[in-house]
This record gives structure tokens, sequence and C-alpha cells, in this order.
């Protein structure tokens, strides 16, 4: 059974285990069978993002330091020699197979801040439209302990939900969740599909199992929740053997977590739980109907426009009254939005031009409030 069969976008996760030795040297061989994996997934049509661990496990070998616990100013020395390295391998090990790659370094404000998170979508975005694979790793030269992932298990999750792929694919030394960790418990019981992450199943969990990691199952159910509840599938397989992409496509033994049934209500469910608001509209009594039922928040039914914001960021909806009926992403900056409010979509497109967008808040980005929601579900 192909377990890629149903997916189109794939985000895949590398751990530094299986890309560096215990020496601090590139696995090249493994690299190169997984390189021609995606180049197999790519013939195929399939849009291929990587999540690259292994910049501080190389840099590490490279200059010299001692496999122990490093240091942050270490961490962060190793980190950029490894970058280099690390990219330069990918690039290579893809250019054989006639792929460009692109690399993309992160830090955690990228993809927690609604503009900066427009920005490196879009990134990613452009170089998958034009055949190319990101390779994406946590910014650790520069990224302090206070300001980081700490795993790129999570980055992973936080990627593949930014694009919105239909599938992150955690590669590591085990071949799925168990019931228990199986090199403790010789009677754990592998577990091959997760409808949904419960306690029970965050219990399942253990710790780290190599020097190289700073992750375990732990991060991996977490980055699981982070996908899922976004509408994103997660597998978790086994990555240590020659070809594991191609084992996947040939019923290799993995755990695939189910996404959330809707994309559009996980996308809203974050919207309303997870983002600072950092605006403010008021609309009037005709403007608030109309968002029960449905429609996108236009400009001429907004009345007040309170807060500094950017396309993208979080914004409250507010009835005449004051009361907070909706929540949902700014299709234009606070200024912007003070130049067009109460104006007719004609006259928006004068003001801003034929480019700009005519909802201030579009309807796939909003989310009722409270009873305002349970009101709207009533009357569909």
């Amino acid at each position: 059974m192909n377990a890629l069969a149903p997916y189109k976008r794939l985000t895949i996760k590398i751990g530094s285990a299986l890309l560096v030795d215990k020496q601090g040297r590139l696995r090249a061989g493994w690299l190169a069978d997984l390189a021609a994996d995606i180049a197999a997934l790519k013939a195929e049509g399939r849009e291929v993002v990587i999540v690259s661990s292994g910049a501080i496990a190389l840099g590490r070998g490279l200059l010299g330091l001692a496999a122990v616990a490093l240091t942050l100013e270490q961490s962060q020395a190793a980190a950029s020699a490894g970058q280099i390295a690390l990219s330069q391998a990918w690039a290579e090990a893809l250019g054989r197979h006639s792929i460009v790659t692109g690399q993309i370094l992160i830090t955690p404000n990228i993809t927690e801040e609604r503009r900066y998170y427009l920005n490196a979508r879009t990134t990613i975005a452009t170089l998958l439209g034009l055949g190319a694979v990101p390779i994406i790793n946590e910014n650790d030269s520069v990224a302090t302990a206070e300001i980081r992932y700490g795993d790129n298990d999570r980055l992973s999750a936080r990627v593949a939900t930014m694009i919105e792929a239909d599938c992150l694919i955690l590669l590591s030394d085990i071949d799925g969740l168990y019931t228990a960790p199986p090199a403790k418990d010789p009677s754990a019981i592998h577990l091959s599909e997760v409808p949904a992450i419960t306690p029970t199943i965050e219990a399942m969990a253990g710790g780290a199992a190599s020097h190289l990691s700073r992750g375990g199952m732990t991060t991996k159910v977490e980055a699981g929740k982070i996908a899922t509840h976004a509408g994103t599938a997660m597998i978790i397989a086994k990555g240590t053997e020659a070809h594991p992409l191609k084992a996947l496509t040939t019923g290799a033994r993995h755990t695939l977590f189910h996404p959330a049934r809707s994309r559009a209500q996980a996308r809203k469910r974050w919207i309303m739980g997870t983002l600072a608001v950092a605006g403010t509209l008021q609309v009037d009594a005709g403007a608030a109907r109309a968002l029960l039922t449905g429609k996108s928040l236009l400009p001429i039914g907004v009345t007040k426009v309170t807060g500094d914001f950017e396309r993208g960021d979080t914004i409250a909806v507010t009835n005449p009254d004051g009361t907070e009926i909706a929540r949902g992403l700014a299709g234009l900056d606070s200024d912007e939005a003070r130049l067009v409010m109460g104006k007719r979509s004609d006259a928006v497109v004068e003001l801003l031009g034929a480019g700009n967008r005519a909802a201030l808040v579009h309807r796939d980005n909003l989310v009722l409030v409270g009873s305002q929601e349970e009101t709207s579900s009533e009357r569909a």
C-alpha cells in the first residue's frame, strides 16, 4: 500500500542522526538515496519541502567540538559553519537529479507573526511553483535559547501548516508510535493509525534517543497536534535505512496521524485561538447581519478602525454596540482600512488600485465569536 498516494504537497523532516554520523560526518550515501526518492516523488507531480536538521551536528565535526553538550555560543558557531555544509550537501544531492534547491532559515517570529508568515509562505510557494525544493532549517546561528523552537519536529509542523501541506512526514530512528517506548518495554504495541491525539496518546511518548537529537517521541506528538489541528496529516516513519520515502510507497510500517476533517475549520480555530488581536473594526448593523450569513466584511460596512495593524494581522470585528462578533485576518493595513471604510467597492478600487482586494476581511479568514457562531450555524 502506498502511504503517500493521497498527498500532493509533502513536508519532510529529516533528523540530525539520519544525516550525520557519530563522528560528525555527512551520511552521503543515505542522502543520495533520499534525493533519488524525492526526485521520484517530484516526477509523479508532487511538491516537496524539506525541513532538515544537521547544521549543528555537521558544524560540530567541522570545528572539532566534542560530542558533548555545547554552550549556546558554541552551538551558534557550529550552526554557522554547518549551515553552509548542509546547504551544499542538499544542493549537490538533488542537483544530480536536475533539481534546484533554495535555503530558508527560520526563527519563531517568522511563523508566529503573521506578516512574516505570509512573506515566508509566499517565498516557499514561489520556489515550489518554479519546480525547486525548499530546504528549511531553524536559524540556530542567531537564535537564542529564549527565541528558538528547540527542535525541528515542531518547526516542521509550523512549516507544514504554513504552506498548507497535505502531509508532514517525520523520518526518525523508529517506525512510528508505540503504546510505550519499545526500547524499554518489549511488549509495546505499534500503532498504525492515530485518529486523534488524546491525553492517552500523549502519555505513550518517550524521551530523546540520540545525542544528536533535541527531540524524541514527545516532540513528534506535539508536532502532530500542530499539524493535524490545522488539517495536515502526519506520518512518523523509520528513516535509518536506504530509500526511506520509497519504502513508504511500498508498504513500510509507519504511524499515520489523521488530520482535522476540514482545513477551513481548522484554520478558523487557529485564527480564534492562537493569534493576538492587533486592531478592531466596528461595523454597522447591516454588515453585522451579513457576517452571520457567511459574507466577507466589505469596507462599506465599517464605521470605525482602531489600532495599528498590517495585512494578515488578526483583528476583532465589533457590532454598533462595541460587542465583539468576529475575528479575522486583515486584508488591508490599518491606514488603508481608514482610507476606504464606509466606501463602496468601486471607490475602493479607485483609491487603492485594481490589484487590491475589496474585502477588509475575507470570509475564508473570518471566524464568528461565541453565540454568533451558533446563530450562524442554526441559519445554515
